[in-house]
């Protein structure tokens, strides 16, 4: 198990580039079994989570070969319908498989899925969508046991308790592109990343429309075909940069992003005093010298991002004030809150919300990561700290951020990573 040190303090300058989305990558690979022909993903990050989906995927009968960033995904001849415990149980982006076994198989067996602790994320939107299309589903010994002949279009509702799910919209709509007649997703999530599997679906040959949106219509086709498609960049990593620089009052390029797809970060970064220029690609962030405090809460896409929200704590962390941080997609997902608190921060949790009153400085200390986006809020720390920070547990940090650690040494931060 591998640990990063960082000597914070060091001036942050030059570029980074984003890599490509994992969150989107992950639904986009499973979308893979449905057809026999080949596809070809390029600009995949090389992640710990993609190659689990990637050893799912070989598990389940494909081939996969890797060719720098792209990933050449080949049928074996005969699927497997069981997605076994031991790959599923580490990654929640694997419940994704879920749908298409079911609509190219009629079968599927599926763990429950994990990855990071950061609260109750149940399936019962999933077994709702594909249960309204037909399929039968059952528990067994930690499984999802799913069967349908043929699956049947059907209007579904996909609302929970903290709004639409974005996996449980990809595991329908994957499932209704090989389905009878014609489905309806109302309050369908309208993440990019759902956006993204629906256009590479259509360049299989899928009929899908109103992406993006609440309401997503698929006609079924009879069969799909391979394609090739290159995955956008990652909007959470480009956010997590965006405030980093924000945190270090750093001017760093960030290129390669898409910030029309963080609008609502834009909101929040000019609310605080922070300016961030956007030219095509690229953004360039400049920062105050005193940062003002601003609350904020987390929403479904279009609305800030849970997956932003530690980031955006340790941000807080050194405003002029106090600020208020409530997440209503995950409101357990505070556990970073007392290492930061290690490192000087001065936080409480009241709830489902983060009472984060500024300081003027923090201090490096041994820290452990709790989960994945709580990993980049104490590496965002540390750099910024005075003295040494260690971070222990960084394998969440390498599911979902590419090289970060070389990424960061190239914009002149000190860090590196030792065995534990």
């Amino acid at each position: 198990m591998d640990k990063l040190i960082i000597e914070g303090g060091r001036p942050l300058k030059g570029e980074v580039r984003i890599s490509g989305s994992k969150n989107a990558t992950l639904p986009v690979l499973a979308a893979t079994l449905l057809t026999d022909e080949t596809c070809v993903i390029a600009n995949v990050p090389k992640l710990m989570d993609t190659n689990t989906m990637v050893r799912l995927l070989k598990s389940l009968g494909k081939v996969v070969d890797w060719d720098k960033d792209k990933l050449i995904i080949m049928s074996n001849g005969k699927m497997n319908p069981v997605a076994d415990y031991k790959l599923v149980s580490t990654m929640r982006g694997s419940i994704c498989v879920l749908g298409p076994l079911l609509a190219k198989l009629g079968e599927a067996k599926v763990s429950m899925p994990g990855g990071c602790v950061i609260g109750v994320r149940p399936v019962d939107l999933h077994q709702k969508g594909v249960e309204a299309l037909g399929a039968k589903v059952a528990f067994d010994g930690g499984y999802i046991v799913a069967q349908a002949k043929r699956l049947k279009g059907a209007r579904v509702y996909l609302a929970g308790a903290s709004g639409p799910s974005v996996l449980g919209t990809a595991n329908v709509m994957m499932a209704a592109t090989l389905a009878d007649g014609e489905t309806i997703i109302e309050c369908a999530a309208c993440e990019p990343e759902v956006e993204e599997l629906a256009n590479f679906l259509n360049a299989m040959g899928a009929r899908i429309r109103g992406q993006g949106s609440p309401r997503i219509i698929i006609h079924g086709v009879k069969k799909l075909h391979g394609a090739d498609y290159r995955m956008s960049s990652d909007r959470i990593e480009a956010g997590t940069f965006v405030l980093l620089a924000a945190m270090a009052r750093s001017n760093f390029v960030i290129r390669d992003i898409d910030y029309s797809q963080l609008t609502a970060l834009d909101d929040v970064m000019h609310n605080v005093g922070v300016t961030v220029q956007a030219e095509k690609n690229l953004v360039k962030v400049k920062s105050p010298k005193v940062l003002k405090p601003f609350s904020i809460t987390t929403y479904p896409y279009p609305g800030f991002p849970t997956d932003l929200q530690a980031q955006y704590i340790a941000l807080m962390s050194l405003t002029n004030g106090v600020s208020v941080i409530r997440d209503t997609v995950f409101p357990d997902r505070f556990m970073h809150i007392a290492e930061l608190n290690r490192m000087g921060a001065r936080i409480r949790r009241e709830g489902g919300s983060a009472i984060v009153e500024g300081v003027k400085s923090l201090c490096g200390a041994p820290v452990v990561a709790s989960d994945l986006r709580a990993s980049a809020a104490l590496v965002m720390a540390g750099l910024v700290a005075s003295g040494k920070t260690e971070i222990r547990r960084v394998y969440h940090l390498d599911r979902g951020y590419e090289n970060i650690d070389r990424k960061l040494t190239g914009l002149g931060a000190s860090i590196k990573r030792e065995k534990e």
